[in-house]
C-alpha cells in the first residue's frame, strides 16, 4: 500500500512539529510518520519537558525547606523522586493531548512506524506501508552517545534519556560531560542534598557562553557544593553492586552510589536507510543541510538535533518552519534566524543572546558593558531571589545593543526583552530605549534600566 503526500515530515517532535504545521499552513497536504508510540517526540517525554517539571518540583520543595517561617512551624519535608516526578506525567499527557489536536485540526495525519528511505522521494514503513512525498523533511531527533565500552544496561549507570527514571534517590552521583545537560542536572541533584561530583573534559564549563557568566556558574556550583573537575578524561568505567568508580586518564578515581553519562549526542539516522538517496550523516550522526535546511538532496531537508547545533526546541521549531517555507516556494530568508537565545536551567539559570565579550574583543568592535546586580532590585529583595545579573553589550558610537547575558531566577524569561529590541532596525536597536522607557516597579525588568544607566555612565 502506498500513500502520497506533498511533504512527509520523519519525527513529532519541535522540528517536525514546525515543519508539519507552517507546510500544512501553506496549502501542501502533509503527514508525519513517528517511530514512537507517542506524539512529541523526545523533547515531551524523556527530555525538555520532564526535565523541567521535575526541576521545578525540586526547585519548589527547596524554597519550602528554606523558608524560615516553615522552619519555625516544624515543617520538614523530603519527597521521593517518584513523588517529585509526579507533576511531570500530567504535564507530558496535557502536552501531548495539545499537540495531537494541532495535527488533527489542520488535516495532518501521524503514521506510527519506523521510515527507510527507499529512494529520494518514497519511505517504507517497518518493511509494509510506502509513503510518498515530493518533499521530505528528516527531523528524527538525537539521542545520548553511548560508548561501547560502559554497560548502560546497569541498574547504577544512566544517560540523559533514563535518568528520569532513576526509582531511588543516591547518596551521591557522578556527572560525566558538564556541557548543558551535565550542568543542568548537577544543580538538580545538588538541590536534592545529593552530593555531586561533575567531569568536565574541558577547561571551563559551557565554553560558548560570556566569560563572566562562565565564572558565576562556576562559583555558585562551588559554592553549593559541587566538585568539579575539569580537563579530565575517562579511561574505564566499573560498575560494582554498591557503587560506579570512573578512572580517568590523569589516574584519579572518583566512586559515587550512581554514574550519569552526559558527554555528547548522537543524531538518529542510523535507521533511515541514507544510502538509498546517496546521503551521509558524520560521526555523530547529524545531517549537513545549506541555509535553506536542506541536504545534498533537494528535496530532502533535515531540521532540529539531528543537524547538530545549536540542538535547542525552540530552534528546531523555527527550523521547522523555515524548511517548510522553503518547500512551500519562499526562496529568501523567510524567518530570522539567527541570535537564537539559549535558554540553560542550572540554578539560578542562563540565558542570552547575541555576542559575549570575548567574541566582541576578537572582532575589535568597540562596545561597553552595562551592569545590573539582583541583589540592589527591590522586586529581587522581597522574593529573597537576589542572586544574579544582567549585562548588556553595546556599541560604544551607536549605543546599539550587541549581546545580553543574563545569570539568575527568571534569566530565560528576562531575556526576551532584550531580544525584541535587538530586533528592531536602527536607530530603534539602541541603549536609550532601556533608559528612557518606565518599567514597572518593583520589577527584575526593571534590570534593563539599571544595567542600561550604569553602562551609559561608563561613556563619560
Amino acid at each position: 500500500m502506498e500513500n502520497s503526500f506533498d511533504v512527509v515530515v520523519i519525527g513529532s517532535g519541535p522540528g517536525g512539529e514546525g515543519a508539519a504545521m507552517q507546510a500544512a499552513k501553506g496549502g501542501k497536504s502533509v503527514a508525519v510518520i513517528e517511530g514512537y508510540s507517542r506524539i512529541g517526540g523526545g523533547c515531551t517525554h524523556w527530555g525538555t519537558i520532564p526535565s523541567k517539571a521535575l526541576r521545578f518540583s525540586i526547585y519548589t520543595v527547596m524554597e519550602a525547606m528554606n523558608n524560615p517561617i516553615l522552619k519555625e512551624l516544624g515543617v520538614n519535608v523530603s519527597p521521593t523522586l517518584m513523588q517529585l516526578r509526579a507533576s511531570a506525567n500530567s504535564i507530558i499527557a496535557k502536552q501531548e493531548s495539545m499537540r495531537q489536536a494541532f495535527y488533527q485540526r489542520n488535516g495532518v495525519p501521524v503514521l506510527h512506524g519506523h521510515a527507510r528511505f527507499i529512494d529520494t522521494n518514497t519511505l517504507e514503513l517497518d518493511g509494509e506501508t510506502r509513503v510518498r512525498g515530493e518533499s521530505i523533511v528528516i527531523a528524527t531527533g538525537a539521542r545520548p552517545y553511548r560508548p561501547d565500552a560502559i554497560d548502560f544496561r546497569h541498574p547504577r549507570i544512566f544517560d540523559s534519556d533514563t535518568i528520569l527514571g532513576m526509582t531511588e534517590k543516591p547518596h551521591s552521583i557522578t556527572i560525566y560531560g558538564a556541557g548543558v545537560i551535565g550542568c543542568e542536572y548537577a544543580s538538580m541533584f545538588r538541590n536534592l542534598g545529593i552530593k555531586v561530583n561533575l567531569i568536565n573534559t574541558r577547561s571551563k564549563l559551557l565554553e560558548f557562553l560570556d566569560d563572566e557568566i562562565i565564572d558565576a556558574l562556576a562559583y555558585h556550583m562551588r559554592d553549593s557544593g559541587i566538585l568539579i573537575r575539569h580537563n579530565e578524561t575517562f579511561q574505564k568505567i566499573e560498575a560494582r553492586a554498591d557503587g560506579v568508580v570512573l578512572s580517568l586518564e590523569s589516574g584519579k578515581q572518583v566512586k559515587t552510589d550512581a554514574l550519569l553519562w552526559a558527554n555528547g549526542r548522537t543524531g538518529n539516522t542510523d535507521r533511515l536507510g541514507l544510502e538509498a538517496v546517496g546521503l551521509q550523516a558524520d560521526s555523530r550522526g547529524c545531517l549537513q543541510v545549506n541555509e535553506f535546511f536542506q541536504t545534498n538532496v533537494p528535496s530532502i531537508y533535515a531540521v532540529g538535533d539531528v543537524i547538530g547545533f545549536p540542538s535547542l526546541a525552540s530552534a528546531a521549531y523555527m527550523q521547522g518552519r523555515a524548511a517548510a517555507q522553503h518547500l512551500c516556494g519562499c526562496t529568501q530568508h523567510c524567518l530570522s534566524l539567527a541570535d537564537i537565545p539559549n535558554g540553560i536551567y542550572t540554578s539560578p539559570e542562563i540565558s542570552s543572546i547575541g555576542k559575549s565579550e570575548r567574541q566582541l574583543t576578537e572582532e575589535k568592535i568597540p562596545y561597553e558593558v552595562g551592569h545590573s546586580q539582583f541583589k540592589s532590585l527591590a522586586r529581587a529583595q522581597i522574593t529573597g531571589r537576589a542572586i544574579g545579573m544582567l549585562k548588556i553589550l553595546f556599541h560604544r558610537e551607536t549605543l546599539a545593543v550587541l549581546g545580553v547575558h543574563c545569570f539568575g531566577p527568571n534569566a530565560s524569561e528576562i531575556i526576551h526583552i532584550g531580544q525584541a529590541i535587538m530586533k528592531q532596525p536602527a536607530p530603534h536597536n539602541t541603549l536609550e530605549y532601556f533608559i528612557n522607557t518606565t518599567f514597572n516597579y518593583p520589577t527584575m525588568a526593571e534590570a534593563y534600566r539599571v544595567a542600561a544607566l550604569n553602562g551609559y555612565n561608563r561613556l563619560f
